[in-house]
């Protein structure tokens, strides 16, 4: 008989820590491990999911499967029923190791109808049932938290470019000793916005007009979050390591960039530090995340 653990990460930013702690802490002797894509949603039913079908094909009667919580394997009412019901007709065994679900035997059957007992049936329901409900009261709060920030005029998404009939009043004004910044805050732009429409005008652009190599000067650029995450597990210099702290979140969608501002040269020292992440060992969305580092600081030139 088979101890097969079951595992799953709803976005590629999570990882499974949680989960190995407390299957470690289960005992489960000789588990195979079945581990879904990172990303896979829980909005995907459990049957569809590769890894959960390939458990199901390589079960046999008087295996027993192993999940640290209900919802890293299901969700909703109808998601639990037709796992069970598949589960039952194998013969194969439910364990879940922590939660609410993790003090009932999942499996238990009325002695002669062989259906789940309605006990089991009405717990499982409403369980799962809160559990919807406390995901949909999370997205209305959401909800209405932005619409709140909407009614006190904060808006999401990029800030908007200089208008071109105020192009030439940022300009006059930076001629005249006006800071980038003051000049952001006072027309309601990013920084970068002013830094576009006043591009011939700064120093850099100017001394590359005389011939004299202009200095280097930091450079933001947004590190994706696996980069990020890697580099701040490796070994770094006090540099390197103060770059990151002082770095800005950007949240996107289920994920985040780093907001990095740096040297070039400090950029290019961070690309090498995660070169493991294009590796054989590094997973799909590890490695695409560091080609996207990697083409942006690329653009940096030498």
């Amino acid at each position: 008989m088979a101890n097969l653990v079951y595992k799953r990460v709803s976005t590629d930013q999570q990882s499974t820590a949680r989960q190995n702690l407390v299957l470690d802490e289960a005992g489960i002797e000789d588990p195979v491990v079945f581990e879904e894509d990172p990303g896979t949603s829980s909005r995907l039913h459990p049957l569809q999911r590769p890894k959960f079908r390939e458990l199901l094909t390589y079960a046999r009667p008087g295996d027993t499967v192993h999940v640290s919580e209900m919802f890293r394997l299901v969700r909703g009412t109808g998601h639990i029923l037709d796992v069970l019901d598949v589960l039952h007709r194998d013969q194969v065994a439910l364990r879940i190791h922590d939660g609410a679900f993790s003090a009932m035997d999942l499996t238990a059957r009325h002695p002669r109808t062989g259906e789940l007992l309605s006990t089991v049936k009405f717990m499982m329901q409403t369980l799962a049932a809160a559990g919807e409900l406390q995901r949909d009261l999370q997205r209305e709060l959401t909800y209405d938290g932005l619409r709140a920030a909407e009614a006190k005029g904060s808006k999401g998404g990029r800030r908007p470019a200089v208008a071109a009939d105020r192009a030439g009043a940022v300009r006059t004004a930076y001629l005249e000793g006006h800071s980038i910044a003051a000049l952001a805050r006072d027309h309601g732009v990013s920084r970068g916005a002013i830094r576009t429409a006043v591009a011939d005008l700064l120093p850099e652009h100017t001394a590359a007009d005389s011939g004299v190599p202009a200095p280097e000067l930091p450079i933001t650029l947004d590190m994706p979050g696996k980069v990020a995450d890697f580099l701040r597990a490796t070994e770094l210099d006090d540099t390197e390591r103060a770059v990151l702290d002082h770095g800005q979140a950007v949240r996107r969608g289920t994920g985040y960039t780093l907001r990095v501002t740096a040297m070039p040269a400090l950029h290019r020292q961070l690309l090498n530090r995660c070169q493991n992440l294009d590796g054989a060992g590094a997973i799909p969305a590890q490695r695409k995340a560091r080609r996207e580092y990697a083409n942006r600081v690329s653009s940096l030139g030498q």
